[in-house]
């Protein structure tokens, strides 16, 4: 009865594209399961209206949003605070109305590190870890790996630069070490978990595949961000190899779920979620 008589409230994501997201039917579908008078919707944002859509939210009283492609970054400038975690990262993919207004969280991250400990167990101190690709989807895992302790990570991207300034940003939590993805091909059977953050393999070019399978670790487990397809080119052939393998779609709940807390306080039930999303991509 008491969640009845909450005022309503209007949630929401903003990017480009952003009609095909599936954050509203899963945010949605756990707004009537907890019995919240809330609504979230998808905000399509074009490059360049950034900051007057950041404002109009904010004479509409929407009282949180997710932020997608290419947004992160910029919508950093527009807000009253920054997590300290996130501003590390460099990226704001959740934000919040708070007393001391609009406040901008990262929780993709902490979303992807809960979903791989569904494979590789409770501690992940002592793995090996290559991570591929140095977007902001990169920062952001890379920055929770850090914090929960892995002492070897090492990053390659197609433009060593951008590896090498990922590596100063977070050198202080962890030793990292960035690499030509030529050198880091040599160490393949080192790896315990090889982590591809790139958009190789996603759908259209469902062909592609980021790393090569055929000198992988026995046991090693191949993440992809991806979840369109659920199950990548690289995903299957990895598994073909031996490796234990994970899509992008507990990643994508997790940030959800951590999202959800943020705005209602409550943690949300991440098996429905997971439901949910499973269902839309035709998923068991």
């Amino acid at each position: 009865m008491e969640k009845n008589m909450q005022a309503e409230k209007l949630f929401g994501v903003i990017g480009d594209p952003v009609g095909h997201s599936l954050s509203p039917v899963m945010h949605n579908d756990q707004f009537a399961f907890q019995e919240l008078p809330y609504y979230y919707h998808a905000f399509l944002v074009k490059p360049g209206e950034l900051k007057e859509a950041v404002n109009g939210l904010k004479a509409l009283h929407v009282s949180g949003f997710n932020v997608t492609v290419p947004h992160k970054i910029e919508v950093m400038n527009y807000l009253d605070s920054i997590d300290e975690e996130a501003r590390m990262i460099g990226a704001v993919n959740t934000v919040v109305k708070e007393e001391n207004g609009w406040i901008g969280y990262n929780t993709d991250g902490k979303g992807y590190v809960e979903s791989l400990l569904t494979k590789a167990g409770e501690t992940l101190e002592n793995s090996s870890i290559l991570v591929i690709g140095a977007g902001g989807a990169a920062r952001a895992v890379i920055s929770e790996l850090a914090r929960r302790g892995v002492r070897q990570l090492t990053v390659t991207n197609r433009t060593s630069a951008k590896a090498e300034a990922l590596k100063e940003r977070v050198s202080e939590r962890a030793d990292i070490r960035a690499v030509p993805t030529p050198e880091a091909e040599k160490d393949t059977p080192s790896f315990d978990i090889i982590i591809n953050t790139t958009s190789v393999g996603m759908s259209p070019h469902v062909d592609n595949i980021p790393w090569r399978t055929d000198h992988l670790k026995p046991g090693c487990i191949c993440s992809d961000l991806i979840y369109n397809p659920l199950k990548t080119a690289w995903l299957q052939e990895a598994e073909r190899a031996g490796a234990q393998v994970l899509n992008g779609v507990g990643m994508f709940v997790g940030q959800g779920a951590f999202a959800f807390q943020k705005w209602t306080g409550i943690w949300p039930d991440v098996d429905r979620m997971h439901a949910v999303v499973m269902h839309h991509l035709g998923g068991n």
